[in-house]
């Protein structure tokens, strides 16, 4: 029986801030009570918050590893490595990788067979080599004429617990301002002028003929399996309408607050990106997610491509959004979690995982001090 019990701790549970003492036997916790304990080898927290683990619902940041540089491909161990490492210093204890699949061009990162990186997680979890606990998302790009094909390795994954569908046609969703497009495009991708004109002729073209039968194939693949569902970049009442038929509990990254409010009266989780809370506004020129903060329709946060910035979002709208500490909490924790199924983490409660991030404060940001997943120490 594996037992650790943290005492003189700043409890951040679910509707509190409780100075108390957690216990957790075989990776449970067993005891949440007021004040210190006694008990021999009790960890004295010292008076730091203790939060339970953070959970990450779509990061690129796996991707930006295995290809750190446009059409630079990293090894994959050492790329899984280098992630785990990262989110786990971030305070994240459950992630779940985002992977894109389906590129129109066979050119990105998201054109790749995946088999490889699926055996390196699976090897490197059967070592003990994780600190976090990783599942997959799997990022589906309507549009693109491989992307069923590219789905393949993934289906029936014990990993793949969410599925996300995508559109980035020019001149809706996220590209509702094409020359937001062209400036990514043209920066990232490092396309010419005329390569992205000539993409936003054409990709209508696409879009027209595979985002339907794909937007239906895996939504239904979705409900047959179990899998939490979700819709990306929602701009208009009208994508959230569908995304309900469609069976999707989850709408990430909503581009207007119209979209965000529709998601959230019809019950599905609103999820937005941790940057753009912590650098004030969308860096795509969309709706900033402390406004959703301030509206009452922000439900989750993603760190979406900075590991980092999940927990400062958290003191961020305790700062700018008008939230409690505990209610910050749980946007990058229970509203996460329970997104997408995963009512055994998220909350500091008896019968959930002994998964604890140990925080100080430095010039009033947070600083992560210890990470425990399961009640043993990973970062």
């Amino acid at each position: 029986m594996r037992e650790q019990t943290f005492t003189n701790a700043r409890l951040v549970l679910l509707g509190e801030v409780l100075h108390g003492s957690v216990q957790v036997r075989d990776g449970r916790i067993t005891a949440v009570e007021a004040g210190a304990t006694a008990v021999p080898g009790a960890l004295d927290c010292e008076g730091d918050l203790l939060l339970p683990g953070l959970v990450e619902v779509h990061t690129d940041n796996l991707e930006r590893h295995l290809m750190p540089r446009p059409k630079v491909h990293f090894p994959a161990q050492p790329a899984v490595l280098a992630h785990d490492a990262e989110v786990a210093a971030a305070g994240i204890t459950t992630v779940f990788d985002a992977l894109g699949v389906g590129d129109a061009h066979d050119e990105s990162f998201r054109a790749r067979d995946q088999r490889e990186l699926l055996d390196t997680l699976d090897r490197l979890e059967a070592a003990g080599a994780l600190r976090a606990q990783h599942f997959l998302h799997v990022r589906c790009e309507l549009p693109a004429h491989n992307t069923r094909s590219l789905f393949e390795p993934f289906m029936d994954h014990a990993r793949l617990k969410l599925i996300s569908l995508m559109d980035h046609t020019p001149g809706q969703r996220q590209w509702t301002d094409v020359e937001q497009a062209r400036i990514y495009y043209t920066g990232k991708r490092g396309w010419s002028n005329a390569r992205f004109e000539e993409e936003v002729r054409r990709a209508p073209e696409r879009q027209a003929l595979y985002a339907r039968p794909h937007r239906d194939w895996f939504a239904a693949y979705a409900r047959e399996r179990g899998i939490a569902l979700a819709t990306h970049d929602d701009t208009l009442e009208d994508h959230v309408d569908e995304a309900a038929a469609l069976g999707a509990t989850m709408s990430e990254f909503p581009t207007t607050l119209a979209a965000a409010r529709r998601a959230h009266g019809l019950g599905l989780v609103t999820v937005a990106g941790a940057p753009n809370v912590v650098r004030g506004g969308s860096h795509s020129g969309n709706v900033a997610a402390l406004d959703l903060a301030r509206e009452g329709v922000l439900d989750a946060l993603s760190s979406d491509y900075v590991p980092a910035s999940l927990l400062h979002a958290a003191w961020c709208l305790q700062r700018n959004g008008g939230f409690s500490l505990p209610e910050a909490v749980a946007v990058v924790s229970d509203g996460p979690a329970r997104a997408c199924g995963l009512h055994d983490r998220g909350q500091i409660a008896i019968g959930h995982r002994g998964d604890l991030v140990r925080v100080a404060e430095v010039n009033g940001q947070p600083w992560v001090r210890e990470v425990y997943r399961e009640g043993r120490r990973v970062a």
